[in-house]
């Protein structure tokens, strides 16, 4: 593990010092206007020796910044497959064409959700630098306000394809297992596509499980400003950088990401906020002209270590809300079916990779569907995450669930 930060914090430092800042250029930013907007930084990784390679880059809400990551693997028969495209800017392109030169063209290109703009948007504008690579994307896929065809949305007319339930009738089945997670949510579907590498024993997922490193991860330390920014007790504290600053703030930003609100987080008075403001610092635009709106409690890091469980693979709170309760054995069905491939490591789409995990472990990320009357409850066995750090998100439901925007489960265990 030490060794593959030292190799993120290199590449990272190659990348800071030899790439010119137009080639971060992502010009269609409005689609899905996310921080860091028009400028977006590429960090690749050799994650599996000569044969899989990680492209981060970073996304987020008001600093709340996170990882989001392309997944390559080179094919057994030469050429190489795109799993969730990011950001197709001169950088990132310049980063493929290097393995393309030595392990051949991009062959395919997998679109692995159907609900997940932040994927979606980059996949047609990624497949025109690859003019000869197919498209797959999951089933069910839909648009909002209204169904647009895919050749509307950007994706190439003559070369998007629906992956079909049988893994095997694909052309890279002789290298690749995969299994769909598909939930009718009323107004559109959650998708998930689970893609096992038989060579590398490797599971690649998309949003579904997840761990939280210690350490920011090294795309998030390119520009360690928002790490900075959260790092703050109030307006009035110095942003100032230095190591335990930067994880301070990346701890604290994994609880915003992943909790929105958690328990350790005291909101304050608008009043407060702006008396506060007119006293910081620094006040610039950049620094949200020092408002700070909020305070974390003294024991905030209890927060994110039961949130980090030591490393362990979980589901992210809003999907455990929102999304996959609605069909708890649908998803367990999905979840066996995973963990009955030999895999040894897991790829996902955000935060930390390679997570290096069991079957076994995997499969337990998915023991709170199985817990449903005291889920959130401490159980070391089920590893569950803490009940009162998801108050706002099972708040926030329950009023969408009112005005028609969700649904309640119908399904129940």
């Amino acid at each position: 593990m030490e060794t593959l930060q030292k190799g993120l914090e290199i590449e990272a430092q190659r990348v800071s010092s030899s790439i010119n800042a137009g080639d971060w250029s992502w010009a269609f930013w409005p689609l899905v206007p996310l921080y860091p907007y028009s400028k977006r930084r590429t960090v690749r990784t050799e994650a599996i020796e000569d044969t899989i390679w990680t492209f981060d880059q970073i996304q987020g809400i008001l600093y709340t910044v996170v990882p989001i990551r392309m997944t390559v693997v080179k094919l057994s028969e030469g050429g190489l497959l795109v799993y969730a495209p990011v950001a197709p800017t001169k950088e990132c392109i310049r980063l493929v064409k290097e393995l393309v030169a030595i392990h051949g063209d991009v062959k395919y290109i997998i679109l692995p959700t159907a609900s997940g703009l932040e994927h979606k948007v980059f996949v047609g504008p990624f497949a025109r630098h690859f003019p000869s690579a197919l498209v797959f994307v999951a089933p069910s896929q839909w648009s909002y306000p209204m169904n647009l065809p895919l050749s509307w949305l950007g994706f190439p007319r003559n070369r998007t394809q629906v992956l079909p339930e049988d893994s095997s009738l694909v052309p890279f089945a002789v290298d690749f297992d995969y299994a769909i997670l598909n939930i009718n949510l009323g107004r559109g579907s959650f998708v998930e596509v689970a893609l096992f590498h038989k060579k590398t024993r490797t599971l690649v997922l998309t949003d579904t499980v997840l761990t939280v490193p210690e350490e920011p991860p090294a795309c998030v330390q390119l520009d360690p400003y928002p790490l900075l920014f959260h790092a703050r007790d109030s307006a009035l504290d110095v942003i100032s950088d230095n190591e335990e600053n930067r994880r301070k703030g990346w701890q604290r930003i994994s609880l915003f990401a992943l909790y929105f609100a958690p328990i350790a987080l005291e909101a304050i008075s608008p009043k407060e906020a702006f008396r506060d403001a007119m006293k910081a610092p620094d006040r610039s635009r950049k620094a949200y002209f020092g408002l700070y709106p909020f305070r974390w409690k003294d024991d905030w890091k209890r927060s994110f270590d039961r949130l980090r469980g030591g490393g362990r693979p979980f589901v992210a709170p809003i999907l455990q809300t929102f999304i996959l309760d609605h069909a708890p054995r649908k998803t367990l069905d999905w979840a066996d079916k995973v963990a009955s491939w030999n895999f040894q490591q897991i790829i996902p789409c955000h935060f930390h990779s390679p997570i290096q995990a069991s079957p076994h472990q995997f499969r337990q990320a998915f023991s709170f569907l199985e817990n449903k009357p005291t889920v959130g409850e401490a159980n070391s066995r089920n590893q569950l995450l803490p009940q009162e750090d998801f108050a706002f998100i099972i708040e926030l439901e329950q009023k969408l669930d009112k005005r028609g925007i969700t649904r309640s489960p119908l399904e129940k265990l």
